[in-house]
């Protein structure tokens, strides 16, 4: 449950391709108050690498990682 170790395992999932698995290392740790997250999972959802594109998801997690 450590937020920065599940943003840096997430990136390493999603430089490999992986986006499923880089999706909920991120939700994770967004939810345990990692900003960082919110702007990484803006770009899956930009994207649309694991998702279809979703702009009111984008704004969110940009709007989640700026207020950060």
């Amino acid at each position: 449950n450590d937020p920065v170790e599940l943003l840096e395992m997430g990136k390493g999932h999603y430089e490999e391709g992986d986006y499923d698995t880089a999706f909920e290392y991120w939700t994770k740790a967004a939810e345990l108050g990692d900003v960082a997250a919110h702007y990484w999972l803006s770009r899956l959802h930009h994207d649309g690498h694991r998702l279809e594109k979703e702009m009111g998801k984008v704004i969110h997690h940009m709007e989640e990682a700026a207020i950060g």
